[in-house]
């Protein structure tokens, strides 16, 4: 019984401190700025298939520039919310990523981890046990280089 109590509250702790260690970046970078011109910048995971993003946060641009320059590699993975349709900027997927719900990462709870082709394969269940609320981070995720507006 003691063991089993341990064990919960070092997982509670360690959900705890992924909250609190990503929640403040991803909400900083999900702030909204209308007037903001948008980039579009290539992601791949470990599969090497590659998809658009498109950014339209000034933060989350310089973030995605200092991450392809190698000025940093602080939160280097993206994760956003999904919408299952397709994007002119993405036409090769049938889903893509909102743009305004976009951020970056270091580390991310597992319920949301899936690479770029498998959610093409199981868009159909996204949104329920299978990337609950449409929260997508693909831990293997990275840029790979800014592209321009098409």
């Amino acid at each position: 019984m003691h063991r089993t109590f341990k064990a919960a509250i070092g997982t509670l702790a360690s959900v705890a401190m992924i909250a609190l260690t990503s929640a403040p970046a991803y909400a900083a970078s999900t702030a909204h700025t209308k007037d903001s011109a948008a980039a579009y910048f290539v992601m791949t995971d470990h599969t090497r298939k590659e998809f658009v993003v498109k950014l339209d946060k000034p933060a989350d641009i310089e973030h995605a520039r200092e991450l392809l320059s190698g000025e940093t590699t602080d939160r280097p993975h993206i994760l956003g919310r999904i919408k299952p349709s397709t994007a002119p900027y993405n036409p090769q997927w049938g889903y893509h990523l909102k743009p305004e719900t976009i951020g970056f990462f270091d580390v991310a709870i597992e319920v949301c981890d899936a690479t770029i082709p498998y959610v093409e394969d199981y868009l159909d269940e996204a949104g329920g046990a299978f990337l609950p609320g449409y929260v997508w981070c693909d831990w293997s995720s990275r840029l790979v280089r800014e592209i321009p507006a098409p």
